[in-house]
């Protein structure tokens, strides 16, 4: 017999019947954009649309909130567009502005700046004050970024419907502070804040600018951080005009011997040209002792120096001040907005890297080129 090896082919009974198994897979629900397409959309018109400079100088002087941060967000913008709106509604805050009295607060990371400057402004708004507070954040060199996060120590002050508190970073700018600092403080005087307190970074020793900005500079210090020779190495303590070792309650006594060590290093120094010796006292901002009394020697300096006309003076000299930095910042933005000057610049760098050409004859090189 033949055997057949061919298989048989048998008709299945379950081809025609539907059935849910537990290996199927399910059609599911699509998962949406990263990004909302219509917001970025609203997004791009807002930017488009041109900046009511009127209605924001308007709500600026009636203390809008919104539309003060809003006029800091120009500010600080560096699109071209953004600074020429920002200029323009400066320009019509100046008339409003200079009313207040500009508190300057330096120190060494970890003194507890914001610390104080919290309980000073609660303070200070519970006797009918209103206060504006602008933190300068350190920006990362590498990223570029900065954390923002000075709001975050002043949560009670950041709630107070008499302060205003506005981080800002510093973008590298050097001096503590950042670039746009005084058109800030020009905003919020027109804002109708009588006090004006600007939180430097807390580089330690070269906080000029932040110096040049302000009324009143206070070094906040801590005991322990260094003897009297190192007391007399600091520039910034030429600067201050009141020096406070915070944090005393921790240890009042080397808390008191720190403020003897600055007492002897100050007999040292020359006296300021306000001609208001240079004080030093204790305080904590953690139990606010010794807040009110610091507040009593800032309107006593200010006293003192509108007597003897040093107040005004410095003033006048820190317009003189703007004028030549807006002379500087203008020719730098002005060299970079060149068209053409960014293929310029990476053609000397490339010849530089290559040995072709040095740092400085490429910089003589870029300042002569001309469109």
């Amino acid at each position: 017999m033949e055997e057949h090896n061919e298989e048989v082919q048998r008709p299945n009974p379950y081809s025609n019947f539907e059935y849910d198994s537990a290996l199927s897979v399910q059609a599911g629900v699509g998962s949406p954009d990263q990004v909302n397409n219509a917001y970025l959309e609203r997004v791009r018109a807002q930017r488009q649309q041109a900046v009511d400079v009127e209605a924001l100088a308007n709500g600026i002087r009636q203390g809008n909130r919104t539309m003060l941060s809003r006029a800091i967000t120009l500010v600080e913008s560096t699109r071209y567009e953004h600074q020429r709106y920002a200029q323009q509604i400066i320009e019509r805050c100046i008339p409003y502005s200079g009313k207040s009295i500009r508190v300057g607060i330096t120190g060494v990371p970890g003194a507890g700046k914001s610390t104080l400057i919290e309980a000073l402004g609660k303070h200070l708004t519970a006797h009918g004050h209103r206060v504006a507070v602008l933190a300068i954040d350190p920006s990362s060199a590498r990223s570029r970024g900065s954390i923002l996060g000075d709001k975050t120590r002043m949560e009670s002050l950041a709630t107070d419907p008499n302060a205003f508190i506005r981080p800002s970073p510093s973008a590298g700018s050097l001096g503590g502070v950042a670039r746009k600092t005084r058109e800030i403080i020009t905003l919020c005087e027109a804002a109708d804040f009588d006090i004006v307190i600007v939180e430097t970074v807390g580089v330690g020793q070269s906080e000029v600018a932040a110096h040049a900005m302000v009324d009143f500079f206070l070094l906040l210090q801590l005991a322990n951080t260094g003897d009297e020779l190192q007391g007399i190495k600091r520039g910034i303590m030429e600067m201050a005009d009141m020096i406070a070792i915070n944090k005393c309650e921790l240890d009042p006594t080397r808390a008191e011997l720190a403020a003897g060590q600055f007492r002897n290093a100050l007999h040292l120094f020359p006296m300021p040209d306000s001609q208001w010796p240079t004080r030093v006292m204790l305080c904590s901002a953690y139990t606010h002792q010794g807040v009110e009394e610091l507040w009593n020697n800032v309107m006593e300096y200010v006293t003192f120096t509108r007597e003897n006309g040093y107040f005004y003076q410095k003033r006048q000299e820190q317009n003189l001040r703007i004028l030549s930095e807006a002379i500087e910042n203008g020719l730098r933005d002005r060299f970079y907005n060149q068209p053409g000057m960014e293929e310029r610049i990476a053609e000397m760098s490339q010849a530089i890297l290559e040995n072709k050409i040095s740092a400085y004859q490429a910089a003589d090189k870029l300042l002569e080129s001309r469109e």
